[in-house]
């Protein structure tokens, strides 16, 4: 690689460094858990002594980029600092990964401090996996019991509504009425369940799984309550493709935060939603035909 490539590379990583510790010592007033707060400013510490590193080879300062670091401080707000480092963590591994051999070998000929921050980037994994312990994250699966309940069972009425009904506003009617009913029956059928095996926060696994539920019908409404009444087939299709979109967008984060595969779920929580839609889809066809019903 030409030095002045190379010198560019390594001032890249040298800001990364920056902006990693930056992300962590702003999300540090936002953690309450004492354990987690010492581990994260253990790391921004690490990643300053990395920065220290890099520079006594570029022999310059750099700046991190500051519009990542306050994008990555708001996603640690909004879904947590756990997802948050290993995003980040993920992003700095995936560059290193592409990283040939005769880069690595050339960063250890001129930069021979390369392997403590190696070793390093490594343990912050291994700690960041430790430290799971984020309220949310607690209650990963009251959550999943509220998406998959509506995305299933709701996704499956409105399917099921859409071509016996074949109206919109009816159609958002129904969906309104039932969504929230069905939100009180899963959010209480939660607590009681909690409660029994002994939960000690039966109240909050319920709370997680209504909210989870209720957000979930709302959004897949939208489309019965913005379209024309008579666009029933437009509204099921956008639906639909929200309904995948939630499967994915749910999974990547549990991908990312708990370390699991997000294909295998995607597929699993999308085939059965779809599947039980389509079943649905067609049963309101019968229905309809069968008993000569004209709403």
């Amino acid at each position: 690689m030409k030095e002045l490539d190379f010198l560019e590379t390594v001032k890249k990583m040298q800001a990364d460094e920056l902006m990693e510790r930056e992300v962590y010592l702003r999300l540090l007033n936002s953690i309450k858990n004492e354990h987690d707060k010492e581990v994260l400013k253990r790391i921004a510490e690490e990643e300053d002594g990395h920065y220290e590193i890099w520079k006594k080879y570029t022999k310059v300062d750099v700046k991190p980029n500051m519009h990542r670091v306050r994008w990555y401080v708001l996603l640690g707000k909004l879904l947590g600092y756990t997802f948050t480092a290993k995003i980040m963590e993920k992003r700095l591994n995936e560059f290193s990964q592409m990283a040939t051999k005769e880069f690595i070998d050339e960063l250890r000929d001129k930069v021979p401090d390369i392997d403590i921050i190696l070793r390093e980037e490594d343990e912050h994994e291994i700690e960041l996996l430790a430290m799971i312990d984020e309220e949310r994250l607690q209650y990963v699966g009251s959550i999943v019991l509220g998406l998959n309940d509506a995305l299933v069972e709701f996704t499956g009425s409105l399917a099921g509504w859409t071509f016996a009904m074949q109206s919109n506003k009816l159609i958002f009617l129904a969906g309104l009425i039932a969504g929230i009913s069905a939100t009180l029956s899963m959010a209480s059928s939660e607590y009681l369940s909690t409660k029994n095996e002994g939960g000690r926060n039966a109240l909050k696994s319920a709370l997680y799984t209504g909210v989870a539920y209720l957000i979930t019908v709302f959004v897949l409404l939208i489309p019965y309550a913005i379209l024309p009444d008579s666009s029933y087939t437009v509204a099921l299709i956008i639906m639909l493709g929200f309904v995948v979109a939630i499967i994915a967008a749910f999974n990547y984060y549990i991908s990312i935060a708990k370390d699991l595969s997000f294909k295998h779920k995607f597929r699993e929580m999308a085939s059965v939603s779809l599947g039980v839609a389509t079943i649905s889809f067609l049963i309101g066809i019968v229905v309809k035909h069968f008993l000569g019903l004209d709403i």
